[in-house]
């Protein structure tokens, strides 16, 4: 009696020892190492998720059976329609497919010293200072005054020369070790390293008399334009970002855990997509949403404060139940927000209270309120709706766990939840733990993603 009385969180790895759990959780981690590896800015992300969703049968036409809209590239509804009317309830997953990185000014080039250098402006939470000293891959989109698109991928072939920002070494930092992190890594200083060497070229037409100065700036961009057809105005129609180069690896000597750049919110990206399409014949219709521009707060056109999903579903209800109010059908939703919630780490758990923290290897977490200090701009969900997910997930025997964000008054952040709680459909934030959020190296446990995805699965079907 006494064991049915206390609460207690079991550990993924010894739920799945099995060899059928041991094997479906070592090909989705292979799976989800390539989709890491591959899409690292939120226009591939969401051009990975079309070439999948179009493999699988699914059509651009809002009104068939299975299908999605993209936006701008950078956003995607997907919907498929279910056993029930859409006035009967959907399951909605959302998650966001941008992650903080660095971002190419509109005047990023120039030479000094003798290096030829871009300036950057970081984009989203970064900690400055984990950007110094590592190989940097810079990944973009050029846009042509005659509307030509150029893509743009350095440095992550092998045989590709990698990017880096320079750091000041110890000899010399005396000054600089004594200030606060915030002081001490200046936003101004995160800047590219792109080229050393020198053109000797002369522009054509040029027929002065003067002696030509050999130029770094100018060499970097003949390489641009040799390898890419573009100019230096070219760069103010552009999105150039710089992120970690190299392939996500695992991580550990028992391959326990996957690193890699962007598992937030990538992870949940992947997973709702896997999920998804596991589940072809569901009783209530699915819909997925993958936003952009979570980490900047949600603005703009392809953010979730944009109406994209609201005239995505106008035109699903006129194709599948015209007439109904979108009011009714949208009140009739369960939703969860998809984001990755901070696992506690060992060097620091200072900052978690230890009963409400997440850990590695027990499984996805829901976190029931979000905000800061006092619960300020959270989606605190309703106790009915939390108590439908922990039956339903205990009818699938998926293991969960439930989390806040760090100690009060000590930690806070906000997601996509309290965007979809405006429509009054149920919503709760869920993921997967995560150590190292926001680094250029994030670390998730291999379990938790196949729980993640499992959990995912049991939502879309129920």
């Amino acid at each position: 009696m006494n064991k049915l009385l206390e609460h207690k969180t079991k550990s993924c790895w010894e739920l799945y020892q099995d060899e059928e759990h041991q094997q479906g959780m070592n090909d989705l981690a292979a799976r989800y190492i390539d989709f890491l590896s591959r899409c690292k800015t939120e226009r591939e992300t969401i051009k990975y998720v079309e070439e999948v969703l179009i493999e699988a049968g699914f059509s651009d036409y809002i009104g068939s059976d299975s299908c999605f809209r993209s936006f701008k590239n950078k956003t995607i509804f997907i919907a498929r329609k279910g056993k029930k009317t859409l006035s009967n309830g959907f399951r909605l997953v959302g998650a966001h497919a941008d992650t903080p990185r660095l971002d190419l000014k509109q005047h990023p080039i120039y030479d000094d010293l003798g290096i030829g250098m871009a300036k950057t402006h970081y984009y989203g939470g970064i900690r400055k200072y984990q950007w110094l000293a590592r190989p940097l891959a810079l990944h973009g989109l050029v846009v042509k005054t005659n509307g030509e698109k150029v893509n743009i991928v350095i440095g992550e072939d092998p045989s590709d020369p990698v990017l880096t920002i320079l750091d000041l070494l110890p000899h010399l930092a005396y000054k600089q070790v004594e200030k606060k992190v915030t002081d001490a890594f200046e936003a101004e200083k995160l800047n590219i390293v792109m080229g050393h060497s020198l053109s000797f070229t002369k522009e054509e037409g040029d027929d002065s008399t003067e002696t030509f100065a050999p130029s770094v700036k100018l060499k970097m961009l003949e390489i641009l334009n040799e390898k890419y057809g573009i100019v230096e105005a070219d760069l103010f129609s552009s999105e150039m970002h710089i992120v970690p180069a190299g392939p996500a690896r695992y991580v550990g000597l028992d391959k326990s855990m996957i690193g890699g750049y962007g598992q937030d919110d990538r992870s949940c990206v992947f997973l709702a997509l896997e999920a998804f399409l596991s589940e072809p014949e569901p009783d209530h219709a699915q819909v997925v949403l993958f936003y952009d521009k979570e980490e900047i707060g949600s603005e703009g056109s392809t953010g979730a404060k944009s109406l994209f999903f609201e005239y995505c579903m106008e035109d699903l209800i006129e194709a599948w139940e015209p007439g109904m109010k979108m009011s009714r059908i949208m009140m009739a939703g369960k939703a969860l927000s998809t984001d990755v919630h901070a696992a506690i780490d060992p060097d620091y758990q200072d900052v978690h209270e230890k009963l409400n923290s997440a850990y590695l290897g027990f499984g996805p977490c829901f976190c029931k309120f979000t905000g800061h200090r006092g619960k300020v701009g959270a989606n605190d969900a309703h106790a009915e709706y939390v108590g439908w997910l922990r039956n339903i997930l205990g009818e699938a025997e998926v293991p969960w766990q439930m989390a806040e964000l760090g100690k009060v008054d000590i930690g806070g952040g906000g997601t996509v939840a309290k965007f979809l709680a405006v429509y009054g459909m149920d919503v709760i934030d869920f993921g997967p733990p995560v150590l190292s959020m926001h680094s250029p190296f994030e670390l998730t446990s291999k379990a938790d993603i196949y729980a993640t995805k499992l959990a995912f699965s049991t939502f879309l079907r129920s």
